[in-house]
Order: structure tokens, then sequence, then C-alpha cells
């Protein structure tokens, strides 16, 4: 049975509370879970206390009984000093779509031009390939009756 501590999505439409749970991973995820350790608010502003709380000691509890945090969990974890989240690179996410765009078009252009500067370097004609006589194809023979 691998575990997993994961969110449960709880509360009313278009107002979400989840539950930190730790579940078996085959169980759907508002489904069963074998223990409930902690909640989270998203609705909360991100400096507030009340936004994440965890039973810490239950957490370690099940981090050394083999659970698997998800990626949402193990930052909650990092930022409570449980667990380290290596940080992920992207570089390009921080880039506006508008730049991104340009950049391609003037990567393009640039591709476009160095073919044209070096067309006339090679001027001189490539040989011209001997084409193999074809096969002479048999004549249409008259039909019998």
């Amino acid at each position: 049975m691998s575990l997993k501590l994961r969110l449960a999505r709880a509360g009313a439409k278009k107002r979400p509370i989840f539950h930190v749970v730790v579940a078996d991973s085959r169980f759907p995820r508002d489904g069963r879970f074998v223990e409930k350790v902690g909640t989270y608010n998203p609705l909360l502003p991100k400096d507030s206390k009340e936004r994440v709380k965890l039973q810490i000691e239950r957490v370690k509890h099940w981090l050394s009984k083999g659970a698997q945090p998800t990626d949402r969990v193990l930052r909650f974890l990092d930022a409570a000093g449980l667990m380290k989240r290596k940080p992920r690179s992207n570089p390009e996410r921080a880039i506006p779509r508008a730049e991104q765009k340009a950049a391609e078009e003037a990567k393009a252009a640039a591709a476009a031009a160095a073919p044209a500067t070096a067309a006339p370097a090679t001027a001189a004609p490539a040989p011209a390939a001997t084409a193999a006589p074809a096969a002479p194809t048999p004549e249409p023979s008259a039909p019998t009756s």
C-alpha cells in the first residue's frame, strides 16, 4: 500500500477548503483516507497563519512510515521546515510572451538570411546526374478474340 500525503477538496462551490490527508494512492482524491493531518484554505491571505495548519507530529509519523507528499503538500512541508523541496528551474517562465515571440521571429529571420548569403558563394552549377535509360515500355497488344 503506497501512502500519499495529499489534498482532499472540501467546502462549497467557489469556496474551496482542502484537508491534508494521508491516503492510499489508489483511492480517489476526495475519497477514503487513513488520517486527516491538516487543512489548507487558499482563500486566506498568503501571510495568514490560518492558511495552512498541520499536525506536525502526525506528519512526521507518516513520513517515517514512507508516505510520499504530493507537490503542493511538499511546498507546505518545506515552509514548515519538515522536508526540503528542490527548486525548479524554468527560465522561460519569467519571459513575457511578446518578448518570446519577438526572439523567435528574430531567430527565424536570421536563419532565413543566412542561406541567402551563402547561396552566391556556391554559384557553380552542380553537375547533372546522368539518368539511366528507362526500360522500354511494352507496346499494347491487340485483343485476341
